[in-house]
């Protein structure tokens, strides 16, 4: 009797503490922190980047992990720095999560400026798919410090000018035009502008002081910094020509923040980046251009007609020439590298 009232007093005991274990273990879970990434991008929250790439990104993870992984959204550099300084905020784990141009600091990326050259990007939707297998076969060491999880382009980039429209090489000689990007603005300096480089929020203060005579922008961003306001005339390329520019961008994370995740927390940032995701992004920049467009006087619009067009090929072939023989410096094989891009944009539709 002594023995069997030991027994089951030691068998109350171990229940005790195994329930008592349990319980800690489901308090600990239920008080755990759900991970919230800080994302950080240049744009204002009206524009077509944050509210129809950005924002359903976030709420995408955030619904796929049931709330586990989710943002808080900084627009328009809210948390401080510069666009150009969002790649080292990323990197260096300022922020979790960025929405940055590589091009706005200059030379640092010259692999993907490929992409930027003239005359090379038809469809913003496939060329970011070719973007982002570049990147993979090409340029990883150019991104090796953060966790890609996009890469994609804009639209076809035109002129928007306050004084008056361009309609061939001879306008623009003289004026004073805002280029996002190096390659942009070699593009302009080819065609007889005066390239000035500003970051985007400066823009709009730029155009109503009458420090620039206008800029290349694409169409979608035109609401959001007030370009529709601010000139009078939009010179855009024949369509059936290749884009005379754009840009690229890149959504990075930071590397070591992505791999501290759990596993499950992981595969659903996976899912949600890569080419695909990549693609995504091109399209509805593409598909915004219209709302853009939309937004000015159907008579501020004029086409340079293609004719003008192929002489502006020949002008600017040099812009691409001279990135070849840097890459050449550089040990790189540039004509390989060139046709790696064209034979990606072909396989992915152009």
């Amino acid at each position: 009797m002594i023995v069997a009232a030991s027994a089951c007093v030691c068998s109350n005991r171990l229940r005790t503490a195994f329930l008592a274990g349990l319980a800690l273990l489901l308090s600990a879970a239920a008080g755990a922190e759900p991970v919230v990434l800080k994302v950080h991008h240049f744009l204002p929250p009206t524009s077509n980047i944050h509210t129809r790439m950005i924002v359903p990104w976030c709420e995408k993870i955030r619904q796929e992990s049931r709330g586990d992984v989710s943002c808080r959204i900084h627009p328009a550099m809210q948390l401080g720095g510069a666009p150009t300084q969002l790649y080292d905020q990323v990197r260096d784990g300022v922020v979790d999560v960025v929405f940055a141009v590589p091009g706005f600091t200059a030379g640092r990326f010259p692999r993907i400026e490929v992409f930027e050259l003239p005359f090379l990007m038809k469809n913003a939707q496939s060329t970011s798919k070719a973007l982002w297998e570049f990147v993979e076969r090409h340029a990883q060491a150019e991104f090796a410090d953060v966790k890609p999880l996009a890469f994609n382009v804009h639209g076809p980039g035109l002129f928007h000018l306050v004084r008056k429209p361009v309609t061939s090489r001879a306008d623009l000689r003289g004026l004073k035009i805002r280029a996002p990007t190096r390659q942009s603005s070699r593009l302009i300096a080819a065609l007889g502008g005066t390239p000035i480089g500003m970051p985007l929020p400066e823009v709009s203060q730029a155009l109503s002081k009458g420090v620039i005579d206008g800029l290349v922008v694409p169409w979608e961003i035109v609401p959001a910094i007030k370009v529709d306001e601010l000139t009078r005339f939009h010179s855009e390329t024949d369509p059936s020509q290749a884009a005379m520019y754009t840009t690229a961008f890149v959504l990075a994370m930071n590397k070591a923040r992505y791999e501290g995740l759990s596993a499950d927390q992981r595969k659903i940032i996976d899912a949600n980046s890569g080419i695909e995701l990549s693609g995504t992004f091109g399209r509805i920049m593409s598909e915004a251009d219209a709302g853009g467009r939309a937004a000015v006087p159907p008579e501020s619009i004029n086409v340079i007609p293609g004719a003008e067009i192929e002489r502006w090929k020949r002008l600017t072939q040099p812009v691409t020439e001279a990135w070849v023989a840097e890459m050449n410096r550089k040990g790189v094989d540039g004509e390989a590298l060139l046709a790696a891009a064209l034979a990606l944009t072909r396989k992915h539709g152009e």
